[in-house]
C-alpha cells in the first residue's frame, strides 16, 4: 500500500475563520446589489459561501391623529417603515478577510462583520461529532 503525500501549502494547512456577514437596510434593493457584489467577489477568490439568507422583514408602524388639536373628524395617519436584513456566512483564511470587505458599499445599507476563529466551523474540518 502506498500513501500518497500530500503537498505542502494547501488550503487545509491554513486556518479558516467563519465570517458572518450581517446586512440591514430600509430599501432591499441597495441590500440585494451588497449581497451579489459580496457574494461575487467571494466566488472570485474561490472561497465557500452561504447565503444570503432572508431573515423576516421588520415592519415598524406608527397611527397618529392628523389634527393637532384633537378636534374635528377622527382621521388618522398610518406610517410604516420596513427593515430588510440578510445574512452571508464566509469560510476564508485570515488574509483574504480584508480583500472581501473592502468592497463599495450602497448609501444606507449597514454591514456588521463577524469573525470566528478556529477549525470548529470550517469546511475542511468535517461535520462535528
Amino acid at each position: 500500500m502506498s500513501f500518497a503525500k500530500k503537498p505542502e501549502g494547501t488550503a487545509v494547512d491554513t486556518p479558516f475563520h467563519k465570517i458572518r456577514i450581517s446586512l440591514t437596510s430600509r430599501t432591499h434593493k441597495n441590500l440585494e446589489k451588497v449581497c451579489a457584489d459580496l457574494i461575487r467577489e467571494a466566488n472570485q477568490q474561490r472561497l465557500k459561501v452561504r447565503g444570503p439568507v432572508r431573515l423576516p422583514t421588520k415592519v415598524l408602524e406608527i397611527n397618529t391623529r392628523r389634527s393637532p388639536c384633537g378636534e374635528g373628524t377622527n382621521t388618522w395617519d398610518r406610517f410604516e417603515m420596513r427593515i430588510h436584513k440578510r445574512i452571508i456566512d464566509l469560510y476564508s483564511p485570515s488574509d483574504v478577510v480584508r480583500q472581501i470587505t473592502s468592497i463599495s458599499i450602497e448609501p444606507g445599507v449597514q454591514v456588521e462583520v463577524t469573525i470566528e476563529d478556529g477549525e470548529a466551523g470550517s469546511p475542511a474540518a468535517g461535520p462535528a461529532k
